[in-house]
């Protein structure tokens, strides 16, 4: 007997121009033909004479196993999708199933992943160019992924500044995980933000809906709906989503000469080589604010302004400010520092919005194992000191000076501030900070 193959064929929107030759061939090559009912109507022309297995909706692994017990007999067995197979399609059940029996890219049995245009990628083409930079995609159906792990990815996405496709965003039975995307993204975006809402691409029923995030919930949008959301960048214009590449960020709309201190080829001043420099030279001339406003308005966590203040110098200067960074294993020494330094604030900011500050002094903490504790008679304040991962010895001005402990993400976890005196700083205070940052930095 020969040896099978299946071949796993994303046809893409539905349509045969919108199908690869691969995909075609794939289809005319194969013995027996295995889709969900609705995949099968749609490459109905293509099946004259072939053995044709049609499954339902929630029948994945019944079509995978059924792909690999015709394999088995040496016959060629296309298993197609629609959009790209690789992308929510089959090929991974199919993969997952086929190591389950032992199978090896050795074995006689063959393996060839066809790929197709995704629906994203369909739907995007007719609503303009919205998917020009960086983007994602989320499934809303929590048939097979937890919605706390949704809900995250959404939020994380959101923060982000990522362009967003919405599969699977509304069935029958599935409501609601529209509504609470919407609701989470609205936290991070305009309401005005552009939405584009594609059924069908390229298929008989096709409908487009160019509408704002929030209007989208309000749409009518179901399974066969793909929903394309905009970043902050995107804009509609004569019906049209747009997301610029970033061109105007480089480079002169009218000469395309590149702009002043920028070079073409090279990173942008913002770009990861020189994005420091720019916080320098914003802070030197005249943009003093407290830490989190910085950080706030470069949108970067409190540990990257504090790094690019740290490698400020006489030849760029950072406005008065300064900062010297705490390796990990100087963190023990830092704390030893601290009862030198008279009363301090601390400062504890909660993930929600919550800021705590109290007094104490450096000599009331005391190390717990992972907790680092100070307990009095009017509060107590424990900090989980294995979440510390550097810190950093910093000066705003004359306003403030202490240190910033982070987290491996650059976050603060808290700070410790110098108290004044009345209105300025005590003087002894002030003389053992200098002299633990000359020890600590």
């Amino acid at each position: 007997m020969s040896s099978g193959k299946i071949l796993l064929v994303g046809f893409g929107p539905g349509g045969e121009d919108q199908m690869t030759f691969r995909a075609r061939a794939a289809i005319e090559e194969a013995d027996v033909v295995i889709g969900y009912t609705t995949y099968i109507k749609l490459v109905r022309d293509l099946l004259d004479g072939k053995e044709v297995i049609r499954k339902g909706m929630t029948e994945e692994i019944d079509r995978c196993v059924e792909a690999y017990e015709a394999a088995k007999q040496g016959k060629v067995v296309a298993l197609i999708s629609s959009g790209d197979v690789g992308v929510y399609g089959m090929a991974g059940p199919t993969y997952e199933v086929l190591f389950q029996h032992g199978w090896t890219p050795e074995s006689e049995i063959n393996v060839e992943v066809v790929p197709g245009t995704t629906a994203l990628n369909a739907c995007a083409s007719l609503v303009g160019a919205p998917l020009t930079h960086d983007f994602c995609s989320i499934s809303l159906s929590d048939l097979l992924t937890p919605w706390p792990t949704i809900r995250k990815r959404i939020d994380a996405v959101g923060a982000a500044d990522f362009v967003i496709a919405l599969y699977n965003p509304k069935s029958g039975r599935r409501t609601q995980q529209i509504v609470e995307a919407q609701q989470i993204l609205l936290q991070h975006r305009r309401a005005d933000t552009p939405v584009a809402i594609v059924k069908s691409a390229y298929r008989r029923r096709e409908n487009i809906q160019i509408t704002t995030l929030d209007q989208m919930a309000d749409c009518e949008i179901g399974m066969l709906t793909t929903v394309i959301i905009g970043n902050t960048s995107t804009y509609v214009k004569d019906g049209l989503l747009i997301t610029p590449r970033g061109y105007a960020n480089k480079y002169d709309a009218l000469t395309g000469d590149a702009k002043e201190g920028e070079k073409s080829g090279r990173s942008l001043t913002m770009g990861l080589e020189g994005w420091h420099g720019c916080v320098r030279c914003w802070l030197e001339v005249g943009n003093h604010k407290p830490w989190e406003k910085i950080a706030e308005h470069f949108n970067a966590p409190l540990g990257e302004i504090l790094a690019a203040v740290a490698g400020s110098d006489e030849n760029e200067p950072a406005g008065g400010y300064r900062a010297g960074y705490i390796p990990p294993q100087r963190l023990d020494t830092a704390l030893a520092a601290l009862p030198d330094w008279g009363r301090l604030r601390a400062v504890i900011r909660a993930p929600g919005g919550a800021v705590s500050e109290c007094l104490l002094h450096g000599d009331q903490f005391e190390l717990k194992g992972d907790w680092l504790n100070c307990v009095t008679d009017a509060f107590h304040v424990h900090v989980h000191w294995a979440k510390v991962n550097h810190a950093y010895i910093a000066r705003r001005g004359e306003k403030s000076m202490g240190i910033h402990f982070l987290n491996k993400a650059g976050h603060l976890v808290f700070r410790l501030l110098l108290v004044r005196d009345g209105d300025d700083f005590n003087a002894s205070a002030v003389a053992a900070f200098e002299k633990s940052w000359e020890e600590l930095s």
